[in-house]
């Protein structure tokens, strides 16, 4: 049976027990009550960090997780950070987020926690720590979820601002994104979609972005066509036969900033017997993204008009 989906939009007093100026915000189709104003933030990994950095919440952050571990930060993430400890380089501890106590850690499943494992909303819940979860995640947990749209972020950091007291910024962020997605969505719209290819990294398997991963939404309003949609999940593996045979036009890079990030990525594929003989591969059709740039944060906006630019040069 599916679970009723609570609206995105704050509402007060409606929950069981809560008091009437209590803070509701959907969490996975449950609902997340605050009674008062989380003082004291724990946020994993870069998407999620530049969320709460767009929103000014530094000042509320008390620690970060899933940083260094496996991304080159930017001079501008790091000024905006300025001495905020990260508390874990990977996956967090238990400990790791009671050591600064809490009110709220924002993760996901498989981006700070994994079903099952140490660090979940069940675990925290003893330590009066609140855990609001990415929901580009929830599909881990619930398959009854609308395939990906670029709501991912919009609802997430208007979440957050309702949650952190600053909703108005929210809406005044989500409201300048969705006007320039319009304006880049206006210029491909009576241009033929591009089949589009996106690989996390070399691999004997590719992992790849499926129907509820945001590149699916990020690569559509870029005016592309993603090959692996039909896969049912957000990030996941696929084979090389089945990315060959739809023969994909164009490839979006996960760029790690390691070595020679997606440049490597592009040389394993033109070395690869079935990819070099796609038309992306052959072409040499390609663009190179961050992972802050490909899962659900503000930099997602832009980095769709990167694409649409590269798959697009008629535009430009």
């Amino acid at each position: 049976m599916m679970r009723k989906l609570w609206p995105v939009a704050l509402f007060t007093g409606l929950a069981s027990g809560a008091a009437a100026d209590a803070i509701t915000v959907d969490n996975c189709g449950e609902p997340l009550v605050f009674e008062t104003t989380p003082e004291r933030l724990v946020v994993h990994d870069m998407n999620m960090t530049d969320m709460a950095f767009a929103l000014g919440l530094q000042d509320k952050i008390v620690g970060l997780t899933g940083i260094t571990g496996w991304y080159k930060t930017s001079p501008d993430f790091d000024a905006q950070r300025g001495d905020i400890p990260e508390l874990a380089p990977k996956y967090p501890k238990v400990e790791n987020l009671v050591s600064v106590e809490p009110d709220m850690f924002f993760a996901g499943w498989y981006y700070g926690m994994q079903p099952g494992g140490e660090v979940t909303p069940d675990t925290l819940e003893p330590f009066g720590i609140k855990t609001m979860v990415l929901t580009e995640s929830c599909v881990h947990l619930n398959k009854d979820r609308p395939e990906a749209s670029m709501d991912l972020l919009f609802d997430d950091v208007l979440r957050l601002g309702q949650v952190m007291g600053v909703e108005a910024k929210a809406e005044d962020l989500v409201s300048g994104w969705k006007d320039q997605l319009e304006a880049i969505e206006a210029k491909t719209a009576d241009l033929a979609k591009p089949r589009v290819f996106l690989l996390d990294g070399p691999a004997d398997a590719p992992f790849t972005a499926g129907k509820f991963a945001i590149p699916d939404a990020m690569i559509a309003a870029a005016g592309g066509v993603n090959v692996t949609h039909d896969m049912d999940t957000s990030w996941g593996r696929t084979s090389w036969e089945t990315v060959a045979a739809a023969n994909p036009e164009f490839l979006v890079l996960l760029d790690y900033q390691t070595g020679n990030g997606a440049e490597d990525t592009f040389q394993f594929l033109k070395d690869h017997p079935v990819m070099s003989q796609t038309d992306a591969v052959k072409n040499a059709r390609w663009i190179g993204l961050r992972y802050e740039e490909l899962t659900p944060g503000p930099a997602n906006i832009e980095a769709i008009e990167k694409m649409a630019n590269a798959m697009h040069p008629e535009t430009n």
